[in-house]
């Protein structure tokens, strides 16, 4: 059964730390990460640095249950789910909260895919919020005058990389269909800390550290904030947001409508407008007009299961479908678990899978996706066969279509929180949520921080021969992402197994993919899942995780031709197991500082 949507330089100071950035035992107990060095210079692609790995164990309940980045988020949540909430309700909770106390990787200036199981109509939807390209926008929004494209690190920084925020949008959408408590109270707990402020995290701290520079005047308002008296805010001291309070309270109390239209509206659009490095063009009808859509996922047969995911404009869904359909044509059970044969055949498979993402996929409303055909399972079975005992160094895209556009050159950062969450009644919440770029594009109004999601277009419309790139900016445009929430089926396709998702740029779909192997082929529980050592390739080289085993399969691999480097991989995988008897189990990344609570 296939399920198919078809329809800077800143500042010297500021680009060097832009460069160097990447991205429990009972239930409700907290595991924060310890501090661990990272590479000194640690490589430009890499969406939020690394700032340590804790042991996790995995959580089982009886009823409900929330896993999120942060434990006060999660915290919030689980109160929703106590009082009787939906998983809907507890969305809205834990991103309301994920916006005061992890700023740097999401919030209500940013964007999300959310897949949401109705388990009374055992049916999934999926909802896109993701940001949008300005109407003013054009083609050449990131060109220079000589028609050159910037380096990304250019680009990221001010107004003119920020989206049309969606995922209040979004959560509207999903609360109008499936919630079950009104909306105002569920912003409450996330209002009350941020006007009696809250405990700033280690992780914060460092990260605030390594990758804002306090001498960014030209943007005060998030220096302002994040460096108090000049200094970076530290570890365990106290971070008041009255600002964002204040509008949450408005948007509390007038529904999203309070950020869409009207006074929050017009200081969201001149920060934009004015903002001091790289002005953007966001309008206020930009913000009034913005919709979230409603599509049909994306699914597959994988093993004995149904793998569902997000369809375009994220390519995770397809890309994540496209790696499992390969690797169904070998029996990866009996391979020795994150051992030398899977590491390759992974790498192989992902890099095939990467090409075609980067040829077919982009927008479906301005593109059209061949997702038929790159699902289909011929087609995968013959791009299995491509696969040696050698690595093949760069794959080419495949399908029998003569491309009507071509290969994107873009970057994709995305600094982002995902969340898993099952309410009493069985309807599960599987979102992803981002504002790109740690800290977004830095531009910080009313006490959020807004996205620099336009980057992942392409910054250059058209290739060296003057052909158009499918994910190039126009206006009104969706950019492609790698978000990848995942629901995964049982065989019949009437009850939900897992749920889980990651943070971690283009990187998140080989997060993903190599947890379900986990999950599905080699039958670990979620938490065991999660903690298996990364490897990646997204049709460049091999990067193994650094700290973990896996890093030991280096000169094996090498000996295959692969180009090997060992580097922090940091995810944020939070996931949710239906298991047999009924029971819930959740895991939560050690990589970050997240947790599992439920009853």
């Amino acid at each position: 059964m296939k399920s198919i949507n078809t329809s800077h330089w800143i500042l010297s100071s500021i680009a060097a730390a832009l460069l160097a950035a990447c991205s429990p035992a009972q239930s409700g107990a907290s595991a924060t990460a310890a501090p661990q060095d990272s590479e000194p210079k640690q490589e430009a692609r890499e969406p939020e640095m690394a700032t340590g790995f804790a042991d996790k164990k995995a959580v089982v309940t009886d009823q409900f249950m929330v896993t999120a980045a942060n434990p006060h988020a999660v915290e919030a949540g689980y109160k929703v789910l106590k009082e009787g909430g939906s998983a809907v309700d507890a969305a809205i909770a834990v991103q309301a909260m994920l916006g005061l106390t992890e700023p740097q990787s999401s919030g209500i200036g940013g964007g999300a895919f959310i897949l949401y199981w109705d388990n009374e109509q055992q049916k999934l939807y999926t909802i896109d919020a993701r940001e949008t390209a300005p109407k003013e926008a054009t083609e050449a929004l990131f060109l220079d005058q000589d028609g050159n494209a910037p380096p990304w690190i250019e680009a990221v920084v001010g107004g003119r990389s920020v989206g049309t925020p969606g995922v209040l949008r979004g959560l509207e959408l999903a609360h109008d269909k499936w919630g079950k408590l009104d909306w105002q109270p569920l912003f409450k707990d996330a209002i009350d800390l941020a006007e009696t402020g809250f405990e700033v995290s280690p992780r914060l701290a460092k990260l605030v550290k390594s990758e804002i520079n306090p001498g960014v005047k030209k943007l005060p308002i998030i220096a302002n904030y994040l460096f108090p008296n000049g200094e970076p805010v530290k570890a365990g001291s106290t971070l008041v947001n009255k600002d964002y309070a204040e509008s949450l309270s408005l948007i509390a109390e007038q529904g999203a409508d309070a950020f869409y239209q009207g006074p929050l509206a017009e200081k969201i659009v001149d920060a934009v407008r004015h903002s001091a490095i790289a002005p953007g063009v966001l309008s206020t009808k930009d913000l009034a007009e913005y919709q979230a859509i409603i599509r049909e996922p994306v699914c597959d047969a994988y093993r004995q299961y149904q793998v569902c995911g997000m369809g375009p404009p994220s390519s995770g869904g397809l890309t994540t479908l496209q790696t499992l359909g390969i690797l169904q044509n070998y029996d990866v059970s009996s391979w020795q678990v994150n051992g030398e044969e899977f590491a390759h055949y992974f790498t192989q498979a992902s890099r095939l899978a990467f090409a075609d993402r980067n040829q077919w996929i982009a927008d479906p409303d301005f593109v059209s996706v061949p997702v038929e055909g790159m699902l289909n399972d011929e087609y995968l079975s013959k791009r299995a066969k491509q696969i040696g005992r050698e690595d093949m160094v760069k794959a080419k895209p495949g399908l029998y279509l003569k491309p009507e556009y071509q290969q994107d050159i873009a970057y994709e950062r995305p600094n982002t929180s995902h969340m898993s969450i099952v309410d009493s009644e069985g309807n599960v919440i599987s979102m992803t949520t981002s504002i790109e770029m740690a800290f977004g594009s830095t531009v910080m109004v009313e006490g959020f921080i807004l996205n620099n999601q336009l980057t992942d277009f392409s910054l250059t419309p058209m290739d060296e021969a003057g052909r158009k790139i499918a994910n190039r900016v126009q206006p009104g445009k969706r950019p492609r992402s790698s978000m990848s929430p995942t629901i995964v089926l049982n065989q019949s396709g009437d009850q939900v197994v897992h749920a889980l998702g990651s943070p971690g740029g283009s990187r998140i779909i080989n997060y993903v993919t190599q947890t379900l192997v986990g999950l599905i082929d080699w039958n670990l529980n979620m938490q065991q899942a999660i903690d298996l050592g990364h490897v990646t390739n997204r049709n460049d080289y091999t990067a193994l995780e650094k700290g973990r085993d896996i890093a030991t399969l280096k000169a094996v691999l090498e000996k295959r031709g692969h180009e090997i480097k060992v580097i922090d991989l940091n995810s944020g995988i939070h996931g949710i197991t239906r298991l047999p008897n009924g029971q819930l189990q959740g895991g939560a990344d050690p990589r970050r500082e997240g947790i599992v609570m439920g009853q």
